[in-house]
């Protein structure tokens, strides 16, 4: 009977040690994506799968910004939470393009739950966009990878606004992680460092 219940620990406790460990990475996911979900609530978005980082690569075509407010290498604060830590953080502005900047809903091409009202997609960032500007409603194909399954997926307009958006470098209010050349805050949700 004792070598069978010392054959059963042997079994189980491996068992439970592998179940805990991959709850455990799993649990640090959400936990690291908690103010995330928290923060993108608050604007009907899920942003757990964006990159807040990039290269900094912009389209070819997008045109800077000729006398934008906040030049770059200038600071500003950002005034919005599309994500955690993004409210109140002094930005370093990377770039400033004049634009039409879209908020668009989509299913994610890696499927999953839709993504409604993210913000921002450049005029740039959609396929075989033209010239001319596209309209609520319309229904878009995406170029652009600040989240997973973003690139490919077919998208609605939900706004569209002429305006300059900027690229930011900033500090993670709430980790304290860097964030670098940022996609995208607009000149409305930028103020004067105080």
């Amino acid at each position: 009977m004792k070598k069978k219940i010392v054959l059963g620990l042997i079994v189980l406790i491996p068992a439970m040690v592998l179940a805990a460990c991959s709850g455990n990475e799993e649990g640090t996911e959400s936990n690291g994506n908690k103010n995330e979900e928290a923060s993108d609530s608050m604007e009907g978005m899920d942003h757990a799968g964006m990159d807040h980082s990039s290269s900094g690569e912009v389209p070819e075509d997008l045109e800077r910004a000729e006398n934008p407010s906040y030049p770059v290498d200038s600071e500003a604060t950002i005034n919005a939470n599309h994500m955690g830590g993004m409210d109140g953080a002094v930005a370093t502005i990377t770039g400033a393009y004049e634009t039409t900047v879209y908020t668009v809903s989509y299913t994610p091409t890696t499927g999953g739950a839709s993504v409604e009202d993210h913000k921002w997609v450049i005029h740039e960032e959609i396929k075989n966009a033209g010239e001319k500007p596209f309209e609520a409603g319309d229904e878009v194909v995406l170029n652009a990878d600040h989240m997973e399954g973003m690139d490919g997926a077919t998208a609605t307009i939900n706004s569209a606004e002429q305006t300059i958006v900027y690229m930011v470098s900033y500090t993670d209010t709430e980790t304290g992680n860097e964030v670098t050349n940022h996609k995208w805050v607009t000149e409305s949700e930028l103020s004067p460092v105080e």
